[in-house]
């Protein structure tokens, strides 16, 4: 059929194939032989027992180091490094003993040897394969029995018992699904690299996500040296976790102070400029927002944000225009942060607001000033989790004033070397700041 009578779209039907009682008895013995329930307390696990990869950033990311039996799902723009990340991944655990498997449905073998010379990821125990059919890939992993295995990608992998091409809806969700349930029954950890779309989703069906049990993306421009590995789902671990890298010849090296990389070209009294504190997971990461208030020469004022939620920008605007009395109707407002990470939390609300004014009242805010706080549209400075860890973070780096809430404030110990105001009011914070 070639138009679809539900959602009128054309050349959406695809033809599936229906399994035989063999075929189905071939996939269920994939599962556990168990079939009766039992206590969850008679279950013996053992809660220690993860595989560090030898990369601290990406063992911090998964939540500690791989779990037995997990499924991961890396994704990414082409060209950001996952396949980079993932063979040397693979390398540190070769290094630790482990026989890991490496399969590639994009290169050739030889490819991959060029590529791993030049990553100095070279090892005896790093068996790598070029191959598309699952079934071919299921017998392969029953005869070598490695520790890791890796699929690079998902979207390449191809099922003969469909006729549909590799890529297709049906395709994929068919071999993620054998691939799943292979790495249950016999608990060897399993990531899928998958492709992206142009919206930055992963590609294939939205059933992938939640067939697996952390889903990672790898963000950052080509452009920039730094890239950023998100988690967004982790069963074995805390979400939003990043993990901070850096794109050189050798490949990715670990970045183990974002903060100092990220303001260590902020400028020196720079009207515009203000630095805060982002959680990301269980890290705290400092980062420096810039803003760009000028005259417009439109009739509408442009509104241009990079790296922050352009919403929140605009609510603040107004609350600004509102509560401050600066007029900022006719004037364009550019929002950038630092280093092309993306922070999106209300705790740097106070942070914006700080810039924005900076640069319309062109005055800097003196150096060694951080400042915190959620910003509600009456005007207030409302409480915000972790301040302390912020603070932390902050004092290690050398800053010497922070603004807080003030409801923040007097639930605070006290933490000496750094001083700790107390803030309200919006209004508040632009006469302690200018």
């Amino acid at each position: 059929m070639g138009k679809c009578p539900d959602c009128g779209q054309w050349d959406t039907f695809v033809e599936e194939t229906r399994a035989s009682r063999s075929d189905h008895g071939t996939t269920h013995s994939l599962l556990s032989h168990q079939t009766e329930p039992v206590p969850i307390d008679s279950i013996e696990f053992d809660d220690e027992y993860r595989l560090s990869t030898g990369i601290q950033e990406f063992d911090r990311v998964l939540g500690g180091g791989l779990v037995p039996g997990t499924l991961v799902l890396i994704g990414g723009d082409p060209g950001i490094g996952k396949s980079t990340l993932m063979l040397q991944a693979l390398y540190g655990l070769a290094n630790s003993g482990y026989k890991v498997l490496y399969v590639s449905g994009e290169e050739s073998v030889r490819q991959i040897r060029i590529r791993s010379e030049r990553l100095s990821a070279v090892s005896h125990d790093l068996m790598i394969v070029s191959e598309i059919d699952v079934e071919s890939i299921i017998s392969m992993v029953k005869s070598t029995r490695p520790d890791v295995l890796v699929i690079d990608s998902i979207q390449t992998m191809f099922s003969s018992d469909l006729t549909s091409a590799p890529g297709s809806v049906s395709q994929v969700r068919e071999s993620a699904v054998r691939i799943m349930l292979m790495a249950k029954k016999t608990g060897i950890p399993t990531f899928l690299v998958g492709h992206v779309t142009k919206d930055g989703a992963i590609a294939g069906p939205r059933l992938l996500e939640h067939m697996v049990d952390t889903v990672l993306y790898f963000e950052g421009d080509r452009n920039h040296v730094f890239r950023i590995l998100r988690t967004v789902k982790n069963r074995f671990g805390s979400t939003n976790e990043i993990g901070v890298f850096e794109m050189n010849e050798r490949g990715l090296e670990e970045v183990a102070n974002p903060s100092a990389v990220f303001l260590s070209e902020r400028p020196e009294n720079a009207p515009g400029s203000v630095v805060t504190a982002s959680m990301e997971g269980t890290r705290p990461i400092l980062v420096e927002l810039q803003a760009l208030v000028g005259s417009t020469s439109f009739g509408n004022p442009r509104r241009t944000i990079l790296g922050m939620d352009n919403n929140r920008v605009a609510l603040l605007v107004a609350v600004i225009e509102k509560k401050l009395g600066m007029h900022l109707m006719g004037h364009d407002i550019f929002m950038n942060v630092a280093g092309g990470v993306k922070v999106d939390e209300p705790a740097i609300d106070l942070a914006i607001v700080s810039a924005v004014t900076s640069s319309f009242l062109d005055k800097s805010i003196q150096d060694g000033t951080l400042v915190l706080g959620e910003v509600g549209l009456a005007g207030e400075v409302r409480a915000i989790g972790r301040v302390e860890t912020r603070v932390a973070e902050a004092k290690k780096m050398g800053f010497k004033r922070c603004l807080v809430p003030d409801s923040n404030l007097k639930r605070m110990s006290g933490i000496k070397g750094i001083e700790l105001v107390g803030i309200k009011r919006v209004s508040e914070a632009v006469e302690t700041l200018f």
